[in-house]
């Protein structure tokens, strides 16, 4: 039972940690909300952002709301896992910061395949969709320094196949160590 219900919070906490992550990459690249993905992240994380925007200054650039409120989604994830499979101890703080990091790195490395993926199979299947560009901005930070590196191939762009390779490489990295890390904070 508590196996399920593990699954479920941490499904609905990544989610809505990778919405409000991808919230504030999206505030970075300045994308406005006129796109169906702005307009989603907005309705999922504007109850959690604004109270965060309140207390924390904002610069024109970059969304600390937003970043804020994935970093205490995560946070709270990491102290209800201690919690409940931690053979009743009490969290350590170590551990806590520890798996805070490290959610934090699996959503956005999860987001980041997901967007190149998107991106991929949109460009395969329809290529004038309208959410198209908005995922073109996304992405392109991420795909513009591999495609200076790797040519096409026979016109086909390899980028994004060599962005989600990494991105598997790193998150297996991550699991791998994940046991390693846990034991040195304990």
């Amino acid at each position: 039972m508590l196996q399920s219900l593990w699954f479920l919070v941490e499904t609905l906490a990544s989610l809505l940690a990778a919405a409000c992550l991808l919230r504030g990459y999206m505030n970075w690249l300045r994308l406005g909300v006129r796109n169906p993905i702005g307009q989603f992240l907005i309705a999922a994380t504007d109850w959690l952002v604004r109270p965060m925007r309140r207390m924390l200054p904002r610069p024109r650039r970059f969304d600390w709301g937003s970043v804020l409120a994935g970093v205490l989604i995560a946070l709270v994830l990491s102290v209800f896992y201690v919690l409940a499979f931690g053979a009743g101890r009490i969290p350590s703080l170590g551990v806590v910061i520890l798996l805070t990091a490290l959610w934090l790195v699996k959503w956005s490395l999860y987001l980041v395949m997901g967007l190149v993926l998107l991106g991929a199979i949109l460009s395969w299947v329809n290529p004038y969709a309208p959410i198209r560009p908005t995922i073109d901005t996304l992405t392109g930070p991420l795909l513009d320094p591999v495609r200076r590196v790797v040519p096409l191939l026979g016109g086909v762009d390899l980028s994004p196949l060599v962005v989600l390779i990494a991105a598997q490489v790193l998150l297996s990295a991550l699991h791998a160590a994940l046991p390693a890390l846990l034991s040195l904070g304990a």
